[in-house]
């Protein structure tokens, strides 16, 4: 009945939902790093399959072990999901490969205006002035910190706009399917890591050798190369699995904007453990610009009226579902 004691248990788990996926964004981001950077593990697409291929072994273990109920999803919803997961997840590495970092950022950027055009059109979504101003602030301050030399070419242009509708799409759609059918992280993660990982284990090395012309099956593995790819799978299943949380609980473009606090905790971090080169005063007001966006996003859009979704869903039972976590969460209803 929204007693106070509910919405505080609410409000602990939102915060612990972002605070899982920061943490293991951050970590996988600095161990991927190490990885590519130091020990020349430059095959992008297929250590993501290899990550999605330990979450799947993972959902495995929660079946067995109980703790993840059945659950349904239709073959051609689950066929949509892996195709723009997989678009994004190519789409992004050949955005980067083919574009300068600072176009690469600005293309990240727009997934944001992305997302929110998918919410009003499907969902109808309406926005507060408030809420629309913040999202402005958080844009311009990530890109104040994080775009640099900008340039771009006409095959850059297209892989960057298939990297970002096919990331607004496949975000907007974890949110709806929990919805639609009921189903918790867990369950969505039973359905799709698996064929998402089968297909990108098929395709990445391919796309590897398109993209740095190395092959992945002629990489000399050491001991410590080795030990940081098992580290960067372990840490992607929390990855995988905060990122379905927090779309679930809350919405693709919430997940976009306040994700970028781990844009500057990386900037942050890599500051402060491969060197200050590149840090200066710009670069401090501009995460400093953004951390205050995504304060003022978080506070605009719990307001009434901040973020209204006046469409409403309708849902298939939770009995043989499992049930889902909180959906919307911070955002309110009008039916």
């Amino acid at each position: 009945m929204g007693s106070p004691r509910k919405s505080d248990k609410k409000a602990a788990l939102d915060f612990a939902a972002w605070g899982f996926n920061i943490t293991s964004s951050v970590g996988i981001i600095m161990v991927n790093k190490a990885l590519m950077a130091t020990h020349g593990f430059s095959f992008a697409t297929t250590l993501t399959g290899l990550h999605l291929l330990t979450t799947t072994l993972m959902t495995i273990v929660f079946r067995w072990l109980g703790l993840s109920q059945p659950s349904h999803l239709p073959l051609p919803d689950l066929i949509k999901f892996v195709i723009f997961s997989n678009l994004s997840i190519v789409g992004m590495n050949v955005s980067l490969m083919w574009n300068s970092v600072g176009f690469y950022q600005i293309a990240k950027l727009c997934m944001i205006p992305a997302s929110c055009l998918l919410e009003v059109v499907f969902d109808r979504v309406h926005y507060s002035r408030d809420t629309k101003l913040s999202i402005m602030v958080v844009l311009v301050g990530v890109a104040v910190c994080t775009v640099t030399d900008v340039s771009v070419n006409a095959k850059g242009m297209l892989a960057a706009v298939i990297a970002v509708w096919s990331t607004a799409f496949q975000q907007y759609y974890v949110h709806y399917l929990q919805r639609k059918y009921s189903l918790n992280s867990f369950n969505l993660l039973g359905h799709t890591a698996p064929a998402q990982a089968g297909s990108l284990l098929l395709v990445g090395p391919f796309v590897d050798y398109l993209l740095t012309g190395k092959r992945v099956d002629h990489f000399n593995f050491t001991s410590l190369s080795l030990l940081f790819v098992v580290l960067s799978c372990i840490i992607a299943i929390g990855v995988n699995l905060s990122q379905f949380i927090c779309i679930g609980r809350f919405s693709a473009v919430s997940f976009q904007v306040l994700g970028h606090m781990k844009t500057v905790l990386v900037l942050f971090l890599g500051f402060l453990f491969f060197g200050k080169e590149g840090l200066n005063l710009h670069v401090v007001l501009g995460m400093i610009l953004a951390v205050l966006g995504m304060m003022w996003y978080g506070n605009a859009s719990a307001k009434p009226g901040g973020k209204e979704r006046r469409s409403v869903l309708p849902v298939r039972s939770e009995r043989h579902n499992g049930g889902s976590e909180d959906k919307d969460g911070g955002e309110n209803r009008r039916k």
